[in-house]
């Protein structure tokens, strides 16, 4: 028995020094991370700021042309010889203004040769209406023969109806004469005169224009919008008690769209080959900059505003495709967070999806810290939040989606 007892007291003792090492062990190596892992870094100071919403009124950008509202090619109802031009090529002229004179005697001569036969005319009816009355007196007493009495009533009327075909013949004649002084129908701003003095003009549409006149007080702007765009905002824009868009414009020199306009009339369907449809603002031209032909830069808003996160620029970050920004929780740590962004706007970023109002997000120090690190929030700068207050909904506007505007 005692040899049994022996080895297995010699197991228990290597079993008990053995734990005992391995404790040794554990203290030793413990130790020495201890002594190895830094210690935690102190959070990072941070600008935070809290995310606020505004109202904002969605727009596409699109290209167009300036055209005239009322646009007059100028030619001759009578021919003749151009014996004037009363305008300088390119001037303003008003309505009514001369343009052109046609030599107006030969016209003058017509008008007084017709006055004579109107003349002769009314003779005539005078003497045949006092014979028909001798007539009558005569026919009640039978001292004239019914055939006779049927003979002279006859050439009253007769006379009656030439008096008013010769009025006519007068009115015509000096109708042709007051066409040789040639005048503006609306006013606006005239070309060069493209038929001198000394050369003959002929009548007809089928002669060549003399000049041609554009109105300049209003103009219009013809822009192609995308199917869309006209489900989005043109279509509901007619339902409104003006129904009118309201549309912004900038020539190509010019900064932003300073001209504001509207919707004058969208075409009648749908041109199914390009997917668009013709649409036609109108503009006041005050100061006359406006002319037919030129550039335009359209910017149709989208009607009523809508409700949006904005943010600072400098509170987004680039991942590759990808754009985030950094939340701060209350617990001041940091949390990645990816966004879908809108239009840029006064320095102010709309932010379609990803951001709620109220959240709070690092505005400057992103790359000093990490998500999930615990920061420090200053309270000092708050140039988000006062942007965002001084910034009106006149002044905070996006474009619905860049992808579908049309160039």
């Amino acid at each position: 028995m005692s040899l049994l007892r022996k080895p297995y007291a010699l197991v228990v003792v290597a079993v008990v020094v053995l734990g005992g090492g391995a404790a040794w062990f554990h203290l030793q190596t413990g130790d020495a991370v201890a002594a190895l892992t830094p210690p935690p870094s102190p959070a990072v100071a941070v600008d935070v700021a809290q995310v606020s919403s505004r109202n904002i009124t969605d727009w596409r950008e699109y290209s167009g042309r300036l055209e005239a509202v009322e646009r007059v090619q100028i030619r001759p109802l009578v021919s003749g010889t151009i014996t004037q031009v009363h305008f300088q090529d390119g001037s303003l002229v008003q309505a009514g203004d001369v343009l052109f004179t046609v030599d107006p005697r030969p016209y003058q001569a017509t008008v007084d040769r017709a006055r004579a036969e109107l003349a002769a005319a009314k003779a005539r009816k005078a003497y045949a209406s006092t014979d028909l009355a001798r007539a009558r007196r005569l026919l009640e007493k039978n001292a004239i023969a019914r055939r006779d009495f049927e003979q002279k009533r006859n050439a009253s009327q007769v006379a009656a109806a030439e008096a008013l075909a010769a009025q006519a013949a007068l009115a015509s004649a000096e109708l042709d004469l007051e066409h040789t002084q040639i005048v503006a129908p609306v006013s606006g701003r005239v070309s060069r005169a493209e038929v001198t003095e000394g050369n003959i003009v002929a009548a007809g549409t089928a002669a060549p224009p003399l000049t041609t006149l554009v109105s300049v007080d209003k103009m219009y702007a013809s822009f192609e919008v995308d199917e869309q765009s006209f489900l989005s905002f043109v279509n509901p824009a007619q339902s409104r008690p003006n129904g009118q868009a309201s549309v912004s414009m900038g020539l190509s020199n010019e900064q932003g769209f300073p001209r504001h306009g509207k919707v004058a009339s969208v075409d009648n369907r749908l041109d199914i080959s390009s997917g668009t449809i013709r649409v036609r603002a109108v503009f006041d031209n005050e100061d006359g900059s406006l002319v037919p032909g030129l550039y335009a830069r359209i910017r149709l808003d989208g009607g009523a505003p809508r409700p949006a996160v904005l943010v600072e620029e400098t509170a987004i970050g680039t991942d590759q495709d990808k754009r985030f920004v950094v939340v701060v929780d209350e617990q001041n740590n940091t949390a990645y967070r990816e966004v879908r962004l809108g239009a840029l706007r006064e320095g102010l970023r709309v932010v379609e999806a990803g951001l709620a109002p109220g959240e709070r997000i690092v505005v400057n120090g992103l790359q000093r810290i990490r998500p999930g690190d615990a920061v420090t929030p200053q309270t000092g700068l708050a140039q988000s939040e006062e942007r965002l207050a001084a910034a009106s909904p006149a002044d905070v506007a996006a474009p619905a989606d860049k992808n579908k505007a049309a160039s």
